[in-house]
Formats: structure tokens, C-alpha cells, sequence
């Protein structure tokens, strides 16, 4: 999961780089670690005011039909920037009259291991025709979660945020307050040690006369 200044970074850079005019208003520009996804809004088409449920969603579709026609090219010049500074594939998607859609975008595969309870869920799923295979089935109660549990969801990611933010507020982990006394102690002992001073004291002699003494007489 990205941080929230990753968040703000991204939507900061598509805001200004995103030609002027080819959404009404930036609706949402969310990211993984694999896939970066753009939605903006584009007026809904004109229908008569007494026209049919079917009449208006297909008149919906062909405006969201054109759209991706005609924008195609200025839409992926943005994504090679994109995917050049983040490293993420760019996917695109509109909102129009009111509901949302989605271009092609990336399919990530996801590894996981399941006891066996778990995978008779999926295998229960396959045997009732709502999926053809246990990934098919695993991604469709990954869709179920996520509709039916939005509230817990968005509580788990503002948790998230509030720990960056306390993250944030911490002390400099790069930052080694011991540094500079090691430093200087380490000067001191690469400093050449001073010499000892040289003893003075006088050489004994075998006849106990003091140096400064003369000869005896004979």
C-alpha cells in the first residue's frame, strides 16, 4: 500500500500534467504497487427528456465510446511520462451519467495458499456456475467484500493514514546522535600519544663517589 504523501504526489503530478479540458473534473487517481488508475468526469450525453431507460445507457456507452476514441493518443502520451517517473502501468477511467467505467487495466496475478475450507467456498462457486475456475471465483469474493464492506474498509485506510502521519511526527531514525563524540574520540586516539621525559637520574658507580666529586688521593 502506497503512503499518503505517495497519494498526493500522484494526483498533484496528474492534475498539472493532464491536457486542459479533457475531463470536466478529476474524480479519483488511486494506486498499488503495480497499477496507477485515472478517472475523470465527461458530461453525460444530451437525450430527450422522455427517453427510455435503455435509450439513455446506450446513449451513455457511445459518449464513453468516443471519448476513449478521441483521447486516446493525449492519454497515453501522459502514461509513458507516468509510467516513466512512478515505475506503475497507467490505466484510465470515466464517470458518465452517473456511473463509472473502466478501460483495460492491469490484471495482477495474486499468490495464496487455502485450507481446505476455504477452497470448497470456491469450489462451490465453480460447481454453481458463478465462476469457472477457483482464481475466477477467489477474484469474485474479493468483489463481494469490497461492496459489502466499504465502511470497514475506508476505517482500515484512514487507521493507515493516521499512522503515517504519527510516523511522520517521529525522530530521524537516519540521523546518529552519537556521531560526533565518536568522531572526536576517535581523533583523540589517532593523535600521537606525547613522550615520556627522559629520566635524569645519576649513574651509580662502583666506588659510591657522588659524579660531581673529584678523585680520592691516593
Amino acid at each position: 500500500m502506497i503512503t499518503r504523501d505517495e497519494r498526493a504526489e500522484l494526483r498533484g503530478w496528474f492534475t498539472g500534467r493532464l491536457p486542459a479540458g479533457l475531463f470536466e473534473e478529476l474524480v479519483a487517481v488511486t494506486a498499488d504497487r503495480e497499477e496507477i488508475t485515472v478517472v475523470g468526469r465527461i458530461p453525460g450525453p444530451g437525450v430527450a427528456p422522455g427517453a427510455s431507460a435503455a435509450e439513455r445507457e446506450a446513449a451513455r456507452e457511445g459518449r464513453v465510446a468516443e471519448f476513449r476514441r478521441r483521447t486516446r493518443r493525449e492519454r497515453m502520451s501522459v502514461a509513458r511520462e507516468a509510467e516513466r517517473r512512478f515505475g506503475r502501468k497507467v490505466s484510465w477511467g470515466v464517470e458518465c451519467g452517473g456511473e463509472r467505467t473502466l478501460f483495460t487495466h492491469v490484471a495482477a496475478p495474486v499468490m495464496t495458499r487455502l485450507r481446505q475450507p476455504e477452497r470448497e467456498v470456491l469450489d462451490t462457486l465453480i460447481a454453481s456456475g458463478v465462476a469457472r475456475s477457483r482464481s475466477e471465483a477467489l477474484a469474485w469474493c474479493v468483489r463481494l467484500v469490497s461492496r459489502h464492506t466499504d465502511d470497514w474498509l475506508n476505517e482500515l485506510r484512514e487507521s493507515l493514514a493516521h499512522v503515517e502521519r504519527v510516523r511522520a511526527r517521529g525522530p530521524d531514525l537516519g540521523a546518529d546522535p552519537d556521531a560526533a563524540p565518536e568522531a572526536a574520540g576517535q581523533a583523540d586516539a589517532e593523535a600521537p600519544a606525547p613522550r615520556p621525559a627522559k629520566s635524569r637520574t645519576p649513574r651509580a658507580t662502583t666506588t659510591g663517589r657522588s659524579p660531581r666529586q673529584g678523585k680520592e688521593p691516593r
